[in-house]
């Protein structure tokens, strides 16, 4: 499905960002709101031969796995008017074009009572996407995240980051994925941090 065709005749829309656009959305909204969405668990099992990797040592960035009781946190950002063409112009090139994301429509729950589910759109690489890694252990993944660097920067930031947004903003939920993939780094980089 195109993004076209999802706001076709529609004056605003909510897109959810589970990785680097919870801390980096890069495009103009009117409000975002915490939450998450249902049957999708998040993996490192994408790669990335341009934002934080190369052709050479693509590096690991998170995809959405369906799992029927799984959910998955992070921001949706609702866009109107203007924002709408605009953001989907740079996010087709940031996700898509570069990321090879294809989008789809999922509820999103806000955080909180009386909040009403929205429909949202978001970006998902599949299998079928000539960049996608697949599973891998928790210490072959840190291993990829501590080398490779891209254009937007190391894959260790965006890691840390990723970790970072979900402690502070998201205490009471548990990432076992993303906080084992973490320590792993940090217990790789520790003795390289020590002896410098």
């Amino acid at each position: 499905m195109k993004p076209q065709d999802i706001v076709a005749g529609k004056s605003s829309l909510w897109i959810f960002g589970y990785g680097s656009l919870v801390w980096k959305p890069d495009f103009k909204y009117k409000r975002s709101k915490m939450g998450y969405i249902k049957g999708y668990k998040r993996r490192f099992w994408h790669g990335d031969s341009f934002h934080r990797g190369d052709d050479e040592m693509p590096g690991r960035v998170v995809t959405l796995i369906e799992e029927d009781d799984a959910c998955t946190w992070g921001v949706a950002f609702e866009v109107t008017g203007s924002q709408v063409e605009e953001s989907l112009k740079y996010l087709n090139v940031r996700e898509a074009v570069r990321g090879g994301y294809l989008t789809r429509v999922v509820e999103f729950f806000p955080r909180g009572t009386n909040q009403s589910p929205v429909q949202a759109l978001v970006y998902i690489a599949t299998p079928d996407n000539p960049i996608y890694l697949g599973p891998a252990s928790t210490e072959e993944i840190a291993a990829q995240i501590a080398v490779c660097k891209g254009k937007s920067g190391h894959n260790i930031e965006y890691l840390l980051r990723l970790a970072e947004f979900m402690r502070v903003s998201c205490p009471d939920v548990d990432d076992p994925h993303l906080f084992s993939i973490e320590a792993a780094v940090l217990t790789t980089m520790r003795p390289i941090l020590l002896a410098g």
